[in-house]
């Protein structure tokens, strides 16, 4: 199996990326860095472009869109939330994720069962509503509207979409104080993803395999 997955030099991007390392697949992860196995910023379209062309004439199996800021943590509705704050967020977490679709669609229509995961998160959600956050709040449950709007037009294709709150992780977006760890995250999300298919495409999911409310 052939794995790509953006946002890979830290957190839960680099534990997927090692989990299925350690199971033998051949797993490409992406990061800002030169040190990534593709050097990739999700917001420019050229490097969309040089990563397909890294990929030569693979077929992709999965595609984890994993990338993604939390730029506006404890703002103040009375001076945050710049407009730069916003078009980056949106930039990144929106954006990022259709370009990474869109250049790895060729790639995905040569695997035999080829799957899309897209890391969202539970602050997509406008059925929980606590306030705050909202940029970040707004870009992830774009990205929920968007993974959801995909799942519909690839279906013919046989692409299966899932969309993911990961949980709340022990991360550097996360903090230390959150509720789980990456290993945990990481394995929740692996069986996730094993479980996708043209039949549950268009869910949304929490890392532990609950439906989660839009």
């Amino acid at each position: 199996m052939t794995i790509l997955i953006t946002g890979a030099s830290r957190g839960i991007g680099a534990g997927l990326a090692a989990q299925y390392k350690a199971k033998g697949e051949e797993v490409f992860g992406t990061g800002r860095s030169p040190m990534a196995d593709i050097q990739l910023d999700v917001t420019h379209p050229e490097d969309h472009s040089a990563m397909a062309a890294k990929l030569g004439d693979r077929a992709l199996d999965l595609l984890v869109c994993n990338a993604g800021v939390y730029l506006d943590k404890g703002d103040s509705f009375d001076d945050g939330y710049g407009a730069d704050v916003w078009a980056h967020s949106f930039a990144t977490n929106v954006t990022g994720v259709f370009l990474s679709i869109q250049a790895m669609l060729p790639h995905l229509r040569r695997a035999k069962s080829p799957k899309i995961a897209i890391i969202s998160s539970q602050m997509a959600s406008s059925e929980l509503a606590p306030g705050g956050s909202y940029i970040y709040r707004a870009s992830k449950a774009a990205v929920l509207n968007l993974g959801r709007n995909i799942a519909t037009d690839l279906k013919a294709e046989g692409i299966a979409v899932g969309i993911y709150h990961p949980g709340w992780v022990q991360t550097d977006m996360g903090g230390n104080s959150a509720a789980i760890t990456v290993d945990e995250a990481v394995h929740g999300l692996v069986q996730r993803f094993e479980a996708l298919s043209i039949g549950t495409t268009g869910c949304f999911e929490t890392w532990d395999g609950r439906a989660h409310p839009f």
